[in-house]
């Protein structure tokens, strides 16, 4: 892919999985590129199945595109998700990049005119497990970072699947009020 920056507005970068809270943070890119009249880059970043090793020893070539075909299609599901057949209203360029959430889009946001979006929101445990994408990109980007919290729905949506899955009734009162 080729790359057409308008220098003065420079693009809004936004890193997505198909998280809930990413797809908040994708909607949330659309709006500051509407308003800032720049283009929207969404980002999907990928490992290969065995991590980056397995790119550069693999005897089979075709694990590699395979892995990358399947990063392509969630892109493609994760923008239909989010946008169904309404267009967001600016120039979109959708991009996969092979390498870990925050360096890749670190890499992508890398002039000082884009603005790199991404969601928060994660457990406690996912956490511990895994670094933070928004403190990476907030220690190296080159541009403003901004995050996104969580829709405030989001805790309702959990509240309610717990509830579901551990067969709580639901009380009827709590709705009245």
């Amino acid at each position: 892919m080729h790359e057409t920056v308008n220098k003065s507005c420079g693009r809004v970068v936004v890193g997505v999985s198909g998280g809930s809270c990413s797809l908040t943070a994708l909607h949330r890119a659309a709006a500051e590129a509407r308003i800032r009249d720049a283009e929207l880059w969404v980002v999907l970043a990928w490992q290969p199945v065995g991590g980056q090793f397995t790119r550069r020893t693999s005897p089979m070539p075709s694990l590699y595109a395979g892995c990358r075909s399947v990063a392509v299609e969630r892109l493609r599901g994760i923008l239909d998700t989010a946008f169904g057949a309404v267009k967001p209203g600016v120039t979109l360029a959708g991009m996969t990049v092979c390498g870990t959430a925050g360096a890749a889009l670190v890499n992508v946001a890398r002039h000082s005119q884009d603005l790199l979006v991404v969601g928060t929101g994660r457990g406690r445990l996912r956490r511990l497990l895994r670094p933070s994408v928004a403190r990476y990109c907030f220690a190296h980007a080159p541009c403003p970072v901004l995050t996104v919290p969580p829709s405030p729905l989001e805790a309702d949506l959990a509240a309610a699947h717990r509830r579901n899955v551990w067969r709580i009734p639901l009380d009827t009162r709590k709705l009245a009020e």
